[in-house]
């Protein structure tokens, strides 16, 4: 299997499922938009990852690369229909090029936050109805068309997840490691928004939270990775 893995920013990257991918043998070729490197061609690949990025959607004078990005996906996801997995951002990206669109939320949805799962028959196949997920957006999706199939809702965020024929995508993350809190609060946006959500002290609330809670994100991981591989 070849994966086409697009980045937005160094330190977003697959985390845990890389460590997946190489015990399948699957052969990543990552392109990092925000440097300058350009997509290849779709034809190769089996399936597309589209990570999390600082930026937003409709940022396309600031980041012009996600003109391509999004002409990329919709090719990839709604013509030839290979399967997707877009994460925070990669989940807006696709909400955006299916046809549904991304607003700014009232407050972030930022922690160790529970997720309710109202579709089973799908990439969530074996997970419990609610589960804890690291959340760390301040934009959602919404208005998603009937084509699209809703997955998954928290109380603050109505689509945690949906799916667009073999597309899907998580408004939470499912990739992190013990690493990606620490690195991930260097971002100064994150941190911006990471210090206004949880108050004093927040990096230490999250860290703490998130290594408490390492083992249930990484089961989660590993039964979305194993139905996410089952459809290719």
């Amino acid at each position: 299997m070849k994966f086409l893995v697009l980045q937005h920013i160094d330190i977003e990257h697959p985390g845990i499922f890389r460590g997946f991918m190489k015990n399948d043998n699957v052969q990543i070729d990552t392109v990092e938009l925000d440097v300058g490197e350009k997509i290849p061609k779709l034809d190769p690949y089996d399936a597309m990852i589209v990570m999390g990025g600082p930026m937003d959607t409709w940022q396309e004078e600031i980041h012009p690369w996600l003109v391509p990005e999004k002409e990329n996906i919709y090719e990839f996801a709604c013509i030839q229909k290979k399967p997707y997995l877009g994460l925070c951002l990669g989940a807006q990206l696709l909400g955006e090029v299916v046809g549904g669109k991304v607003n700014k939320m009232d407050n972030p949805e930022i922690g160790v936050l529970d997720v309710n799962i109202s579709n089973h028959d799908s990439i969530f196949k074996g997970m419990d109805n609610n589960v804890k997920v690291l959340q760390w957006h301040s934009y959602e999706v919404s208005d998603l068309p009937d084509s699209t199939t809703l997955l998954a809702s928290s109380d603050v965020c109505q689509v945690q997840a949906f799916s667009f024929e073999r597309a899907y995508g998580l408004q939470f993350h499912v990739e992190q490691t013990n690493e990606t809190v620490p690195q991930w609060s260097c971002v100064p946006e994150y941190k911006a928004a990471l210090e206004e959500t949880l108050g004093p002290n927040a990096l230490d609330k999250f860290t703490s939270g998130v290594d408490d809670n390492l083992d249930t994100f990484n089961n989660s991981a590993k039964i979305i990775y194993d139905n996410f591989i089952s459809i290719i």
